[in-house]
């Protein structure tokens, strides 16, 4: 006879595999509470030993996962804020870090409120983020001045990619070679 494998004990197996695994991955890395879900879900999905359907495992996983950050292993919150500081040191603009953390699946509400502090520490945010990024690269106003007029349209368009608006490029285009240097050392 065919012995019976009780399904409940298997997945109370599973659920603390995953929470070994949810440990170990926190450890390494300071993912948020999607990138955490995916890992899981990709996991549990390459390995074939698992007979458990789909939405069992997603049910799992948010079992999991709402089991960290009732811990306070994991936060959306906490998540934004560090990367939101982090980006702003490197000089992203704010288009850039609200894209980067939709990108990463964060709560809508806390982007908002991530957003809402950059602006309210710093109206000109982008201004500044667009001056580290000219010095980054060596473009604009860090350029010597007689390559500036030609490379101008090039200079724009690098700060366009990286999120500044048109206002902002222009604006930080036109600084004169001694400002530029007075806001470099201020930053």
């Amino acid at each position: 006879m065919i012995p019976i494998k009780n399904k409940k004990k298997n997945l109370e197996a599973t659920v603390e595999e995953m929470r070994n695994f949810s440990v170990s991955y926190l450890e390494k890395y300071s993912p948020s509470k999607q990138q955490l879900k995916t890992y899981l879900l990709k996991k549990y999905l390459k390995s074939s030993n698992t007979k458990n359907k789909k939405q069992d495992l997603i049910e799992l996983i948010d079992i999991v996962l709402k089991d960290l950050e009732e811990s306070k292993f994991i936060s959306d919150k906490f998540y934004s804020e560090m990367k939101a500081k982090n980006l702003i040191q490197r000089g992203s603009s704010i288009n850039k870090i609200r894209n980067y953390l939709i990108a990463k699946g964060i709560n809508n509400k806390y982007i908002k409120e991530t957003i809402n502090n950059i602006t309210d520490n710093n109206e000109n945010q982008d201004f500044f983020s667009a001056v580290k990024i000219c010095k980054k690269k060596r473009i604009g106003p860090s350029r010597p001045d007689d390559n500036r007029p030609l490379f101008y349209k090039k200079d724009i368009s690098i700060l366009a990619r990286n999120g500044f608006d048109f206002e902002t490029s222009k604006k930080v285009m036109d600084l004169d070679k001694d400002e530029y240097l007075k806001i470099i050392n201020l930053l």
